[in-house]
């Protein structure tokens, strides 16, 4: 079959299935409720956020220039890394260009043909992707299952073995049994790697995520993105100064990518600060996010996201739209994208917004599920 044909064949099918999608470009002022972004709190278009940022790229130019280990390493990195492990809990940071290049760079470093990985099956695409450029054993167990994890580490067999995990996963929006599954790695000699792209900023106290609440954890290593809570872009792990040396070295895709540019890295930065200073950012969220989810009769997150359950990828598309026509926008999950193969309206809870705006958007929402079909 030639490759024009099989393309073809490929979009035809997406198309039956009501899963074919396509770029839709932002335009500049748009008069739009942004319940879709990842920008849980508002920092992205906050005053000093914006400041810092414009300010880097008036010092320092638009791009990093080169690697981490060549010239793109500069002060702001540092500056960061030092702010994030201190915010978080964690010894030491390393900076990366994105989080899906962060985790990518801990467990194709931390791990290789002779390591046992146990991944849950819910884990997001990035680590889905490390463990097995990793060239490890996989084993995936049933999401959250402590019971099925402390199985597959007493099968080992003396290898080195790491468990994947987020601390609040993005689909259901359910935490990770942490202190479980910590102690369970403990106990046998394994690395914990905890996602926090959607815990930092969030959950834990003042934001500071689920893994800052493990206490005496040397064996938890953390990853978390830049792009969500803080509003800016990039990622970070987070965990023993040797970890961090380790991924220097040995970390391909951070050794061999061109460094997160000096705009987001201060951008970050600054909204690090603002979260450290406004610990009641997250706390809005929370609230926000339960009378939306009590209205919408879905469980509620312990995240910023809301998964509300539609009866087809159809339907799903079809309640994004007349939400987008009402000037709401909303995410849509659909296969592949979640774990359980039911198309969901993604909406995130948005601290940044005004009151008076969450509530229309609430509205809007209720009405539209309604409609639709969605919900429990």
């Amino acid at each position: 079959m030639s490759w024009p044909r099989w393309l073809a064949e490929q979009r035809a099918e997406r198309e039956r299935a009501g899963l074919q999608r396509a770029l839709r470009p932002r335009a500049l002022g748009e008069d739009v409720l942004d319940l879709a972004s990842n920008d849980y709190l508002g920092l992205s278009a906050h005053p000093e956020v914006r400041a810092a940022a414009a300010g880097a790229a008036r010092s320092w130019g638009a791009g990093s220039g080169a690697s981490r280990l060549v010239t793109g390493t500069t002060t702001l990195h540092g500056e960061l890394e030092a702010e994030l492990a201190g915010f978080t809990g964690r010894p030491a940071a390393l900076v990366c260009s994105t989080g899906y290049h962060a985790n990518l760079s801990a467990v194709t470093a931390l791990a290789d043909r002779e390591a046992l990985i146990v991944s849950d099956a819910h884990v997001h695409a990035s680590l889905v992707d490390a463990a097995r450029l990793s060239r490890a054993t996989v084993e995936a167990v049933p999401h959250n299952d402590v019971d099925a994890v402390r199985a597959a580490l007493d099968s080992a067999g003396g290898r080195r073995a790491m468990v994947l995990a987020e601390s609040v996963y993005s689909v259901l929006g359910d935490a990770a049994p942490l202190a479980e599954l910590a102690g369970i790695c403990a106990e046998r000699g394994a690395l914990l790697l905890v996602d926090e792209a959607h815990g930092l900023g969030v959950v834990g106290d003042g934001g500071r995520g689920l893994v800052a609440g493990l206490e005496r954890a040397p064996h938890v290593v953390m990853t978390a993105t830049l792009s969500k809570s803080l509003g800016a872009m990039g990622g970070a792990v987070l965990g023993s100064p040797e970890l961090v040396e380790h991924l220097v070295n040995r970390a391909r895709p951070f050794i061999f990518d061109t460094a997160l540019a000096p705009a987001p890295t201060a951008g970050a930065l600054a909204a690090l600060r603002v979260l450290r200073d406004r610990p009641e950012l997250p706390e809005r969220i929370h609230l926000r996010a339960a009378r939306l989810a009590e209205r919408l009769g879905v469980a509620s997150s312990t995240g910023a996201v809301l998964s509300v359950p539609m009866p087809s990828p159809q339907r799903a598309l079809a309640a994004q739209a007349a939400a987008r026509e009402a000037g709401v926008r909303v995410g849509c999950f659909r296969p592949p994208s979640v774990p359980d193969g039911v198309s969901r309206l993604r909406i995130t809870a948005q601290a940044g917004i005004a009151e008076h705006a969450w509530e229309h958007a609430v509205e809007v929402l209720t009405g539209v599920v309604e409609r639709h079909g969605g919900g429990s």
